[in-house]
């Protein structure tokens, strides 16, 4: 897979979630830790895009750069990710096998739900099997970092 950064650098970083299993500030168990993850991952992977593709302003316009056929296809390799462009979004999977599905509004904000959370979770090179109610306690309790975007859809907060 081309790389775009040195080995070892800031890509490469493993994708996990980082606090440990725990007391948190915010509760209990796995789901705080799990939504945290997910947006490290996703800021790991617009930093990656965006150095990889400097004409990339924001992550949403990969979607742009694939229907205006700069990328010539709506999948494949860019730096140390694979993506796959889906409909409002796209799939990226980090070399260690995480996967970070993430959909794009209107305005180009990354927006995802619960079965995105999951999946993240599920994908860790030590997967994590988070419930529904403990993936909405965590929502809730990271607002405002977290905002309610439509019933069921968050984005991260500006």
């Amino acid at each position: 897979m081309p790389s775009c950064g040195d080995a070892g650098g800031p890509m490469e970083q493993s994708l996990q979630p980082r606090p440990q299993r725990g007391m948190t500030p915010y509760g209990t168990g796995w789901g705080w830790e799990l939504v945290l993850g997910y947006v490290h991952a996703l800021n790991a992977i617009d930093e990656a895009m965006r150095a990889a593709i400097p004409s990339l302003e924001r992550l949403a316009d990969v979607l742009g750069l694939v229907r205006s056929r700069r990328i010539i296809s709506r999948n494949g390799y860019v730096g140390t990710y694979s993506y796959k462009v889906h409909g409002a979004g796209c799939r990226f999977v980090s070399y260690d096998g995480t996967e970070v599905d993430v959909d794009f509004a209107a305005d180009g904000s990354e927006v995802f739900d619960l079965w995105r959370l999951r999946l993240y979770g599920l994908s860790l090179p030590e997967p994590v099997d988070v419930t529904d109610e403990d993936l909405w306690t965590a929502v809730r309790s990271l607002q405002p970092l977290l905002t309610e975007v439509r019933p069921g859809w968050f984005s991260v907060a500006n």
